[in-house]
């Protein structure tokens, strides 16, 4: 591991948010967004959105920032059950700092213990951010 590797620690009231929003009773789309505070070097809350498609949630994402996001998505299978999977989306957009990148990067593994969460996505433009992807990568989940 390179000494240069920042792993950046979650902020406690983040974490209880993220306990919070996952157990969630609400049926809409809804999305935590989560920055890296450089100067804390701690994950915390940036925006919280309730009621918001993939593309919605796309406009929200800076184009040259990265920035990790916690998705709860209301998913109907082929067979027509519906499901309320959380998705861990790092959005690490080509472009930016390498130093920003690395902070999250290094950040990313801690901050997915840390929301018990098992679907992690990595997108590198915040254009791949749609529906289709959204349903594509879940489809892999039975």
């Amino acid at each position: 591991m390179s000494d240069s590797l920042v792993v950046c620690e979650v902020d406690p009231e983040l974490k209880e948010k993220l306990r919070k929003f996952r157990f969630r009773k609400e049926t809409d789309n809804a999305a935590i967004v989560m920055k890296v505070d450089k100067d804390r070097q701690m994950v915390v809350l940036e925006e919280e959105f309730q009621n918001i498609s993939p593309e919605e949630l796309k406009m929200e994402l800076p184009e040259r920032q990265p920035r990790f996001v916690v998705y709860s998505y209301k998913y109907v299978h082929a067979d027509g059950r519906v499901s309320y999977p959380l998705c861990f989306i790092f959005s690490s957009p080509v472009g930016c700092k390498p130093e920003q990148q690395m902070m999250y990067a290094g950040s990313k593994n801690r901050l997915v213990q840390t929301a018990e969460l098992t679907k992690v996505f990595e997108i590198r433009t915040t254009d791949d951010l749609t529906e289709a992807w959204l349903k594509e990568k879940l489809s892999f989940f039975r």
